[in-house]
């Protein structure tokens, strides 16, 4: 396994916050150096309007220094990468005002804090067509994640919904990961990849002990690509309840299955004009989340001004389903939960400079917290990302 490939799988983590696909690169591809070492800073204005619910203008930020090395240039060990990615927030939370149940910002996180984010160590064979990584690992840098998603800003647009918000705190995701082990298999077209995934402190069943995510997926990449997961907890997790995402008293079994699906339009990938789309739906169980299914769909273009080969856009729709069981625990007197959220975007990103991307940014947001007369929220944003890469 080549550094590129590791870079690349690790620029798959950072470049919107949460994870892109990851594409397999040729095993010719060398680097001249062991380590590759660079920072990337996304710096968010973001402005939201919940009519009744208020109205706030936020800054938030991200920040990643990553370190990604070939193992056997800098130390003989053949066939092996390595990557570590320090990770800090100091931004504000513009969901308090919006206040959606997906969240509208994919770099927002509780509370400001430093993280060590990624840190793993991956074993190629086979000419590096089968690659065991083991380490911290954000599952979303490779599993249920599509890159002509990848620019839009909203959460849902990275894992689907109905997996992000399991359980308390979520799976090993952006921006709290935990220990796992992942088998991959890329052929030319073909792919599969496995993973055993740590649950994030805080999820535990009733006797304290903290569980495991089971997660696989597996497709074929071209023009038209198409995949297919699944994914279990090792034990139950706590019941999901309204508001929002709270923690019930019971337990459930906690699994799902998600397809994705992306198909060239028109264009090649490496020239201007390109235009690709997606679809993707998930389930799950609808007791460890408050969402029984999702279904996400979008085009994006690259290279759309002629004039500016680096200028793209992507829109996405977004529908989350409140299951029918947490519907059901909705306090009685509270108000009445609607079938679904629903988010529209719309986003543009152009480099205006070498190492300075501009990217303005706007949402709508029907029946946010799933509220059935909830007014819809508008979030409009303006994101610029700074990258620095060690020459």
């Amino acid at each position: 396994m080549k550094l590129q490939q590791a870079i690349t799988l690790a620029a798959c983590t950072t470049a919107m916050g949460s994870a892109t696909a990851a594409v397999a690169q040729s095993t010719d591809e060398v680097r001249s150096r062991p380590f590759e070492v660079g920072i990337v800073y996304k710096g968010d204005v973001m402005g939201v309007d919940a009519g009744r619910g208020g109205r706030d203008v936020t800054y938030l930020d991200n920040v990643d220094l990553t370190v990604a090395a070939d193992m056997e240039q800098a130390i003989g060990w053949g066939g092996a990468t390595a990557f570590v990615d320090l990770l800090n927030n100091f931004g504000g939370r513009p969901n308090d005002t919006a206040g959606t149940l997906q969240g509208v910002n994919n770099i927002e996180v509780g509370a400001p804090n430093l993280y060590l984010y990624q840190a793993w160590v991956q074993q190629g064979f086979a000419d590096g067509r089968l690659t065991v990584l083991a380490g911290r690992y954000d599952i979303n840098s490779e599993f249920y994640s599509n890159p002509a998603a990848g620019q839009l800003i909203g959460p849902a647009f990275g894992m689907g919904s109905e997996l992000a918000s399991t359980g308390p705190n979520g799976p090993s995701i952006f921006p709290r990961t935990e220990l796992a082990v992942r088998v991959r298999y890329a052929g030319t077209r073909n792919y599969g990849q496995f993973a055993v995934v740590r649950a994030p402190r805080g999820t535990v069943d009733q006797g304290g002990r903290r569980t495991a995510l089971f997660i696989a997926e597996a497709g074929r990449r071209g023009p038209t690509t198409v995949s297919i997961g699944a994914w279990a907890y090792s034990r139950h997790q706590p019941e999901i309840v309204p508001p929002g995402v709270s923690a019930g008293t019971g337990e459930a079994v906690s699994r799902g299955a998600y397809v994705l699906m992306e198909r060239d339009l028109s264009g090649a990938p490496d020239r201007p004009g390109y235009w690709r789309a997606f679809v993707r739906a998930g389930v799950s169980d609808g007791a460890t989340t408050p969402f029984g299914n999702g279904v996400q769909l979008g085009i994006s273009g690259r290279g759309i001004i002629p004039s500016r080969p680096d200028s793209g856009i992507s829109i996405g729709y977004a529908m989350a389903g409140l299951s029918r069981r947490y519907r059901r625990a909705n306090p009685v007197g509270a108000p009445v939960l609607a079938a679904s959220e629903n988010v529209l975007e719309l986003t543009y990103n152009d480099r205006v400079l070498p190492f300075l991307t501009l990217q303005p940014d706007i949402q709508y947001v029907a029946r946010p917290s799933g509220l059935r007369d909830a007014k819809g929220v508008v979030v409009m944003g303006l994101r610029a990302i700074i990258n620095w890469e060690m020459p």
